[in-house]
């Protein structure tokens, strides 16, 4: 197979994401289904679900620099199956890709990688836990002690990261539902990390502190076939208290299905339902050709909230194969605080 086959069969899979933001809205296909009342086998499910179409370990940062600086570090692995199960070597039906970023107040890095599963360029394993594409990695000796490395043409870090919390899970004890059809997830986080290490940008090495956010997730169709994308909020306040909210947008502009997590600075939950998270663009930002929401009122009216939701930096645009906007952002109102902010599908 000749060097530009082989990279339009490893593109394949990514080809099929980006058909209503990953063809995530597609039958499943004789893959694994998600269902209610499953119950979660650790450190087993920290490693990858070959019966499922989609998973990723996706981690983000807020950082402050010794000067007081804000930044935002993205470290991302993804899993998407060709069919169901794994085989040995170059029959894995595996590819994997990842995603690196590191934003600044002024600047938005992103770079991203690509590999075939069973040859062992790339992958997870559980315990110890190690995930890993190439040079890049996030591993330890358990979920709750960290080290992580990544670089792109621009940039590189190293930080390490140690868990102060629970694991958290979202939904229906981790079974998430995404629409009113019924797609879901399996879906938790550690949302408690501390964060430390270094950033290595054009101007030079910064030492930098913070907290940091890991989601674990996996499915065969976490969405409608009607659904465009969605807005993901993961928003840290300053009393200790955590929100994970996400709303999904309809393709005929309908108002779509919403969930979230009330996380109290124990690790105690409260499931959001449907509706009772809201997000509502304040401002919108034209980017890459688009215009994306950068400010938002974020709301939970039985808990009082009532916030606005601000990106650092307005030009965090993933500009890869996948496209979409990820970025920190601060946090004002009834709280205050940090956070992070997706946003696909726009077009």
């Amino acid at each position: 197979m000749n060097v530009k086959a082989l990279f339009l069969f490893l593109m394949l899979p990514v080809a099929a994401w980006a058909q209503g933001f990953a063809g995530l809205g597609t039958d499943a296909d004789g893959f694994a289904v998600p269902q209610p009342g499953t119950t979660f086998d650790f450190p087993a499910d920290h490693g990858p679900h070959p019966d499922y179409r989609i998973e990723w370990w996706y981690l983000t940062a807020n950082l402050t620099g010794p000067d007081g600086t804000p930044y935002g570090l993205q470290w991302t692995l993804f899993r998407s199956a060709l069919a169901p199960g794994e085989r040995p070597g170059w029959q894995s039906p595996q590819v994997w890709f990842a995603h690196a970023a590191v934003t600044t107040p002024d600047t938005h890095y992103a770079t991203e990688r690509f590999a075939r599963g069973g040859v062992g360029t790339a992958g997870v394993q559980a315990d110890p836990f190690r995930a890993w594409i190439d040079e890049w990695a996030l591993e330890g000796p358990n979920f709750d002690s960290l080290h992580m490395t990544a670089a792109g043409p621009a940039f590189r870090y190293d930080m390490t990261l140690d868990a102060q919390g629970p694991l958290v899970f979202h939904g229906d004890a981790g079974f998430s539902v995404k629409s009113e059809e019924g797609q879901a997830s399996y879906y938790y986080s550690q949302p408690f990390y501390r964060i430390a290490g270094t950033l290595h940008l054009p101007d030079g090495p910064i030492k930098v502190t913070g907290t940091a956010w890991l989601d674990r997730e996996w499915s065969s169709q976490p969405l409608s076939g009607r659904q465009a994308g969605w807005d993901w909020f993961s928003l840290s306040f300053d009393s200790g208290a955590k929100l994970m909210g996400f709303q999904l947008r309809n393709r005929d502009g309908s108002s779509g299905y919403s969930s979230g997590t009330w996380i109290a600075p124990d690790g105690v939950t409260e499931s959001l339902p449907n509706g009772a998270f809201s997000a509502e663009p304040l401002a919108t930002h034209s980017v890459a050709g688009r215009d994306v929401p950068t400010r938002w009122q974020v709301t939970v009216p039985h808990r009082g909230t009532d916030v606005t939701v601000t990106a650092l930096n307005r030009d965090a645009w993933m500009d890869l194969s996948i496209p979409y906007w990820e970025g920190p952002v601060s946090v004002t109102g009834t709280h205050q605080g940090r956070g992070y902010l997706e946003m696909t599908g726009y077009e």
